[in-house]
C-alpha cells in the first residue's frame, strides 16, 4: 500500500469528483485511517519542538458562500504561536505543503504590522527575509490590496509588503511515510521560523 501522503491525495482527488454526503459516508473510514489519523500522528512528532496543532475539520462553512459543496478539498493543521500567525501543513488532491505566516489580522494588528514595515531598521530586516526565501524557492503568497494601503504612496520602498493582508512562506513537502514527512516539515518549519517571529511579534503586542 503507497505511504502517506499519498492515499490522502487520492482521497482528495476522488472526493473532487463526488463532494456529497453521499460518497463521505460511503468513504469516511478511508478518510479517518488515509488523510487524518496520519497527519494528526505527523504533527504529534513535531509538538515537542513547535507546539501542539490543531488539525481542522473536513467540513466546509457554506452559510454565507455560494460554492455549497459540504467538504473541504484538503486536510491541513496549524500550530498557532499568535493571533491567525504560525506555522501550516497541508495535503490536498494534488500536492502537500507546508510553511508559516499569517492568514488575517485585526485592523489594529494590521496597522501594526504596517507600521513596523514602515519603519527603516525592521522593514528592511522583513524585506531582506522576504528577498531571501524568494532566492531560496520559496513561494511568498497572501492577499494583496491592488493599491496603496492608505497612508501610503505607491513610491514607497516597502510597498508590496504593505500591500499584503495575509503573507506566507511555503514549500512543497515530498517526503512519503509519515516519519520522513514529518521530518521535511520540521525542516520546512524551522526555515519558516525566522519570518513567523518576526510577524508574531507585532501581531503579540
Amino acid at each position: 500500500m503507497a505511504e502517506f501522503p499519498l492515499p490522502a491525495a487520492d482521497f482528495y482527488r476522488d472526493l473532487r469528483v463526488s463532494n456529497t454526503r453521499e460518497f463521505w459516508l460511503q468513504n469516511k473510514e478511508r478518510y479517518d485511517t488515509q488523510v487524518r489519523e496520519p497527519l494528526t500522528r505527523v504533527v504529534a512528532m513535531l509538538k515537542e519542538e513547535f507546539g501542539a496543532a490543531k488539525v481542522y475539520r473536513p467540513y466546509r462553512d457554506v452559510r454565507f458562500s455560494k460554492d455549497k459543496t459540504p467538504y473541504k478539498g484538503h486536510q491541513g493543521a496549524y500550530v498557532g504561536l499568535a493571533p491567525a500567525c504560525g506555522f501550516y501543513v497541508e495535503v490536498n488532491d494534488e500536492e502537500a505543503f507546508a510553511g508559516g505566516g499569517f492568514y488575517r489580522a485585526e485592523p489594529d494588528a494590521l496597522a501594526r504590522l504596517r507600521a513596523a514595515i514602515d519603519d527603516e531598521r525592521s522593514g528592511t530586516q522583513l524585506q531582506g527575509l522576504v528577498d531571501g526565501y524568494r532566492d531560496d524557492g520559496w513561494l511568498i503568497t497572501g492577499d494583496s490590496l491592488r493599491t496603496s494601503p492608505r497612508g501610503f504612496t505607491k513610491d514607497h520602498p516597502r510597498i508590496e509588503l504593505l500591500r499584503y493582508r495575509s503573507l506566507s512562506a511555503m514549500r512543497e513537502v515530498t517526503a512519503t511515510g509519515e516519519e520522513a514527512f514529518a521530518e521535511q516539515v520540521r525542516g520546512i518549519w524551522r526555515g519558516a521560523a525566522p519570518l513567523v517571529d518576526w510577524l508574531a511579534r507585532r501581531l503579540n503586542d
